[in-house]
């Protein structure tokens, strides 16, 4: 798989160094070493090119994917559903109960498993790239990157929204909550709003308040471990279910918290036969990705 990039006029007629050009089509440090070092080196209008030499208006510069290493198990049996999906990024919606990728106490049975298995299942490779992660009893949507040229660019731009249901009848419109937090004691998962702790900002709407819960549509500024079940919790209504903030699980068995949309830029371009051919000077379009509140989450109000 292949990524092309002409070299437009604004390069000029002394051309560019390729060690320039290849910054402004934003790829990182990381992928340049490995396209040098693993795989076949940088090529222009069909010849390769190094990194001191000069590219021109007209040519186009292209490198192919190096081979993967990694991926976890694939797992068909884990349910993945995929929402969205081009060239550079997938969108999955991860039901509650399923971390998103292995770790200690998740060894198997996550979203990357099953993402994996389909994958295989393509004849592409398994490995996950996910740009944002949430907690295994949280669901929504997961956004991931297609290659290692995408993740950094997704990374930098991307805006979530989750929904959450607090504890309580909250005023219905909008809030915020600015709060620093920090870890709880010596606790490796809690965490808590605290002054040592980092500059945190949730900025939310209340959309419903009935029946002794309130639903708030959240907009997490800062990127914190738990940010909104802490933040909720640290003003008195923790999330429904989110019993290690504070919240009871006699109407729901898990945080009453879901990802609903998702917004980010990709680069402009169209497919190629062998890959994908990047617009230059480099354009970034919007992209918005939603997914509707659960079945456990709308029974609350029901």
């Amino acid at each position: 798989m292949r990524l092309y990039f002409p070299v437009p006029p604004q390069a000029g007629p002394e051309g560019v160094l390729l060690r320039s050009f290849l910054r402004e089509c934003r790829l990182s440090t990381d992928l340049l070493r490995a396209v040098k070092f693993r795989g076949s080196g940088f090529w222009a209008d069909g010849k390769p090119v190094l990194a001191n030499q000069r590219v021109f208006p007209g040519q186009v510069v292209s490198f192919a994917f190096p081979e993967e290493e990694g991926g976890c198990e694939p797992q068909p049996d884990i349910p993945v559903r995929t929402v969205y999906e081009d060239f550079f990024a997938v969108v999955l919606d991860k039901p509650a109960g399923i971390a998103v990728h292995p770790t200690l106490n998740y060894p198997g049975g996550t979203l990357a498993n099953g993402y994996a298995a389909l994958r295989q299942a393509a004849g592409r490779s398994p490995v996950f790239r996910p740009v944002n992660r949430i907690d295994k009893d949280t669901s929504g949507l997961v956004l991931a990157a297609q290659t290692s040229y995408a993740a950094p660019l997704l990374a930098q731009n991307v805006d979530k929204l989750y929904y959450a249901v607090a504890e309580g009848e909250l005023p219905l419109g909008p809030g915020v909550i600015d709060a620093p937090i920090g870890r709880r004691g010596d606790s490796i998962i809690g965490r808590c709003v605290t002054p040592d702790g980092k500059p945190s900002r949730t900025e939310y709407t209340i959309i419903k308040a009935e029946k002794g819960l309130s639903l708030a549509a959240c907009v997490p500024v800062t990127g914190r471990t738990h940010q909104i079940r802490v933040h909720f919790a640290s003003i008195g209504h923790p999330l429904a279910g989110d019993d290690l903030y504070g919240g009871h699980r006699d109407r729901i068995g898990r945080q009453a918290l879901h990802c609903g949309r998702q917004r980010f830029l990709a680069p402009e371009g169209h497919p190629m036969p062998d890959g994908f051919w990047i617009d230059m000077p480099l354009r970034l379009s919007p992209v918005t990705v939603e997914s509707p509140l659960p079945a456990d989450i709308i029974a609350l109000f029901s």
